[in-house]
C-alpha cells in the first residue's frame, strides 16, 4: 500500500512529483516513550503516523513539559521538518505515547516538491496553520483557564481518547502534560477525589462522575 495516498493532495501532483515522494519515503517503528524528533537542531522530516499515538511537547529552560498537542493515525506533524520554513525554528521533541509507527518524508525531497508545486505548498500552509491554531488554543487555556477546569478537561479529554473512564496515567505524567509541577495536579486530584469526581489509586485515576466535570469545565 501506498500510504502517502494519505496526503489529501498526493493525486494533484505530478507523475514524477509522486514518484519522488515514493522513492524518498520510508517507514519506520518507535517503541513507547521513544524520542522520534529533538528540538529545532533535528530535522527529522515530515512525519505521517500510520498507527499508535505520538505527543509532541516542549520543554521550559527549568526542564518543565508541557504537550503542544497530540498526533494520532493519518495525522502529519510538520513541526518535525521545520527546517523547510526559513523563519520558523521550534524547540519541540515528540515521543511515542503508544508504539507507534510512521512514514518519514525526508525534510529535501518534501521541500525540493513544495517549492515547485502550488497544491503542496497550499497544503503545508493550511497543516501549519492548523497546528499554530492548537497552540494558540494551548497558551489562552494556560493564561486564561483556571486549573481545575483544565485538568477536568485534561481528564475528559484522555478518557476519550483511551476509550476507558480508567486512566492508568500518574500524577508527573499529567503534570508534564500540562506544564505543572506534580505537586499541583496532586493537590487539584486529591480534592477532585473528595468532591467524588474521581477515585485515586497508585498509577491510576478513575473518572466516577464525568458529568460533574463536565459541568466544572463549563463553570
Amino acid at each position: 500500500m501506498n500510504y502517502l495516498t494519505y496526503l489529501p493532495v498526493f493525486d494533484k501532483l505530478t507523475k514524477s512529483q509522486q514518484d519522488m515522494l515514493t522513492n524518498g519515503s520510508f517507514v519506520r517503528g518507535f517503541s513507547k516513550n521513544k524520542i522520534l524528533h529533538n528540538g529545532s537542531q533535528d530535522c527529522t522530516g515530515l512525519i505521517l503516523v500510520l498507527n499508535g499515538q505520538l505527543r509532541a511537547f516542549t520543554i521550559s529552560d527549568d526542564g518543565r513539559e508541557i504537550t503542544m498537542y497530540r498526533l494520532f493515525e493519518r495525522d502529519i506533524c510538520l513541526f518535525s521538518a521545520s527546517c523547510i520554513m526559513n523563519s520558523i525554528q521550534f524547540d519541540i521533541t515528540i515521543t511515542g505515547e503508544k508504539d507507534t509507527e510512521v512514514l518519514v518524508i525526508p525534510s529535501e525531497v518534501y521541500k525540493s516538491i513544495m517549492d515547485v508545486s502550488a497544491p503542496l505548498a497550499n497544503y503545508t500552509n493550511e497543516v501549519m496553520a492548523s497546528r499554530f491554531s492548537d497552540v494558540m488554543w494551548l497558551i489562552d487555556q494556560v493564561m486564561w483557564k483556571s486549573f481545575d477546569k483544565r485538568l477536568a478537561d485534561f481528564l475528559l479529554n484522555e478518557a476519550n481518547i483511551e476509550g476507558t473512564c480508567t486512566l492508568k496515567i500518574t500524577h508527573e505524567t499529567i503534570g508534564n502534560h500540562m506544564g505543572s509541577p506534580r505537586e499541583v495536579v496532586t493537590r487539584m486530584l486529591k480534592y477532585f477525589s473528595e468532591e467524588g469526581l474521581v477515585r485515586l489509586s497508585r498509577g491510576k485515576v478513575e473518572l466516577c462522575d464525568t458529568k460533574g466535570l463536565q459541568r466544572l469545565t463549563q463553570g
